[in-house]
């Protein structure tokens, strides 16, 4: 079984609007809904799981309803950062799928992943045990102590952006997080970071510039814009 779990407890602080950004609507659909279309239509996803505020678990079902998200079948309440979060995902999932279940994190705010990004994370998932979805560095890096001088230029062609899904079996996971307990391993940024805390390898899958986290205003701009090429379709 396959099962795509959905972080999107965020607040949506660094965005500056009245609600957190997973709901904030874009043609008249809600963010988070994009994310769970994605996954509803990918003929190889068998459940979702999002994780939210609970404030907002009542609106998200009644968004789930309305746009006919029939793979969702638990919505729980996020924690107080994103490990967390994905920590009392992995847990919910355990009440009722085996630890062999493979699990698909992936950011509520990435709406655009493509059914393309998925197969080719569940496609590494299935040769090494485990995928996180992940595009070359293109632009000259800088490493810098202050933020506002340097001279440290990193070797771009060594350097990879991680983006989500990540995936893993749930024992796996339930095993990274069991660990982070012991070792105080807390508030990592993404799942594969955590992993490579404990030690262990990442492979990549394909991702896309397009599967992009929506974070800021300016995120919201260019997903607007890529939403309107792919709906005149005239871009391949």
């Amino acid at each position: 079984m396959n099962i795509a779990l959905l972080t999107a407890a965020g607040v949506g602080s660094r965005m500056g609007q009245d609600i957190p950004k997973q709901f904030i609507h874009v043609n008249n659909k809600p963010l988070i809904i994009y994310t769970l279309e994605a996954f509803e239509k990918h003929p190889n996803i068998d459940a979702i799981i999002v994780v939210t505020l609970p404030s907002w678990i009542d609106v998200l079902k009644a968004y789930a309803k309305q746009f006919n998200i029939t793979k969702l079948k638990w919505i729980i309440p996020g924690g107080e950062d994103g490990q967390e979060s994905i920590y009392n995902g992995i847990k919910e999932i355990e009440k009722h799928c085996s630890g062999d279940d493979v699990v698909m994190i992936h950011d509520g705010n990435r709406c655009l992943v493509s059914s393309e990004i998925i197969s080719s994370n569940l496609a590494t998932f299935k040769k090494y045990g485990d995928a996180v979805t992940a595009i070359p560095v293109v632009e000259v890096v800088f490493q810098s102590e202050k933020g506002d001088v340097s001279k440290d230029v990193l070797d771009r062609d060594k350097l990879w952006r991680t983006q989500t899904p990540h995936t893993y079996t749930l024992k796996k996971l339930l095993w990274a997080h069991n660990e982070a307990k012991v070792r105080n391993l807390k508030r990592t940024a993404a799942t594969c970071e955590l992993m490579a805390l404990l030690g262990e390898d990442v492979h990549f899958s394909k991702g896309s510039e397009e599967n992009l986290k929506i974070t800021t205003t300016d995120d919201m701009k260019i997903f607007s814009a890529l939403l309107n090429v792919k709906q005149e379709g005239w871009l391949k």
